[in-house]
């Protein structure tokens, strides 16, 4: 910070054109009293909810589409890039609609991060996580109640891993695109870069969307892309609990024929 006044001052410019927030306290008992908070939480199980409804109806649809049993091929549906599309664009719009009402995480991992950061407080970081679970169980759920065939049938969009990769692939590939989807959040809403390069419109929304987008176009071929805590406990739930899991008693074998001397 004082290398930034230092150099500005030299250069004539206002010594310092941003404002660095506080770090959030790590327990604010006076939250609990506002209006504002509670409203953020339901943000934030509203926005999940619509994600994991939009998301997972596009990847069942897919396999539907694709499946050889009903005449499917492999160039039908809406393909990979389609999938990414729609968690792309689906968190692109949701960001853009909570971020004034609760900042617009949509994913404990994010939230986890603004925590470890401190510019969210532990009460804050724990209620919504705990809100982007449940509207991810309630979105999946929607989703199994208006097509239970097709989400049993396709495994209710669970991610999982693909044959020919290890477990470690797998999660050194969700590492990895976890990161560049916090790295994107962090820069994006970085109060310095809205300031210096005020000259540049930077919608902090669009550059979020796009890092989800590209981290599924290179992570669903190798676990489905579980970079959304929420995603993929909703769905793994589901799945968990969908019917026909159980183990079914095999009938008893047929009584034996009737003895005969002939």
């Amino acid at each position: 910070m004082a290398k930034d006044i230092e150099v500005a001052g030299q250069g004539g410019f206002p010594a310092k054109d941003y404002h660095d927030p506080p770090p959030a306290p790590l327990v604010d008992a006076e939250e609990l009293t506002k209006w504002s908070f509670y409203r953020a939480i339901i943000a934030e199980f509203i926005a999940t909810l619509l994600f994991l409804y939009i998301t997972v109806l596009t990847v069942i649809g897919y396999k539907s589409q694709t499946d050889p049993t009903k005449g499917g091929d492999d160039c039908g549906g809406v393909g990979i890039l389609g999938i990414a599309w729609a968690f792309g664009g689906m968190i692109f719009v949701l960001v853009y609609c909570t971020a004034g009402i609760s900042g617009g995480h949509i994913n404990p991992a994010v939230t986890f991060g603004l925590f470890l950061a401190r510019k969210v407080s532990l009460v804050r970081a724990v209620l919504y996580m705990v809100a982007q679970c449940l509207g991810a169980i309630c979105g999946v759920g929607l989703v199994k109640a208006f097509q239970k065939a097709y989400f049993v049938k396709y495994g209710g969009g669970a991610n999982e891993l693909a044959a020919g990769y290890s477990k470690g692939t797998g999660l050194a590939a969700e590492i990895i695109g976890t990161f560049v989807l916090v790295y994107t959040v962090f820069s994006a809403t970085d109060p310095k870069r809205n300031a210096r390069d005020s000259h540049v419109p930077v919608l902090a929304p669009l550059p979020i969307g796009f890092a989800v987008f590209m981290v599924h176009l290179a992570t669903i071929p190798i676990t489905g892309t579980g970079i959304n805590p929420a995603r993929s406990f909703g769905a793994g739930i589901s799945k968990w609990i969908r019917p026909g899991t159980t183990k079914k008693i095999p009938p008893p074998p047929p009584p034996p024929p009737p003895f005969s001397l002939n």
